[in-house]
């Protein structure tokens, strides 16, 4: 009897009660909506960004280099005569082909200093022990697990090229291709086009 006492003696108050509540769940959901919302716009511009800007230029380089390889050595293997000259260029070809086919965006990429300051903010402190403490964080992958799996991946890639390899690479472990070695790449494909009288178009 005492709930239906307290709730005939002033009906203001269910009236309070439920617009306090109502009032509280759309707070929340429109708050929780206007997150989400400027998450994808960020994810969103990042995205386009980092594509413009890093991903695209990049792929694009590598594409015309690997193309222009394989336009190359099609083109002497198909030649006429066969000169002592056309043989060493088709050779050089196939070594810079062979090069730039193991060069991953990774590899020459630069690293996102944003998403690693952002990981940075959002590691666990707790599960991080003084051992890992010491290790250096600007490495996405101590930050992230997908690109930690993915670097396994490639490690475990890189172990079985080795093991291919033929014997006069073994023993000494190769490093992964660096920017620098695929602009050396670039110089030395032009030079060895020129070298036969082609003058390549770069655009």
């Amino acid at each position: 009897m005492e709930d239906e006492a307290f709730w005939s003696d002033d009906p203001k108050v269910l009236q309070d009660s439920e617009w306090t509540k109502i009032s509280s769940e759309f707070t929340n959901a429109g708050y929780r909506e206007g997150i989400t919302a400027g998450k994808e716009s960020a994810l969103q511009q990042g995205f386009d960004e980092g594509f413009a800007q890093v991903g695209a230029p990049i792929g694009r380089e590598l594409g015309i280099l690997r193309g222009l390889c394989s336009a190359l050595i099609a083109f002497l293997t198909r030649a006429q005569e066969s000169t002592t000259q056309t043989e060493a260029v088709l050779a050089e070809v196939r070594d810079i082909a062979t090069q730039l086919a193991n060069v991953r965006f990774s590899d020459i990429a630069p690293p996102d200093l944003e998403a690693i300051a952002h990981a940075k903010e959002h590691l666990d402190a707790a599960a991080m022990n003084a051992d890992e403490e010491a290790e250096d964080l600007t490495d996405p992958a101590k930050l992230n697990e997908e690109i930690k799996e993915k670097r396994d991946i490639e490690g475990l890639e890189d172990l079985i090229a080795q093991m291919n390899a033929s014997g006069a690479s073994e023993g000494a472990a190769q490093a992964r291709p660096k920017e620098e070695d695929v602009a050396r790449l670039k110089q030395r494909l032009l030079a060895a086009s020129q070298g036969i009288g082609l003058s390549l178009q770069w655009s």
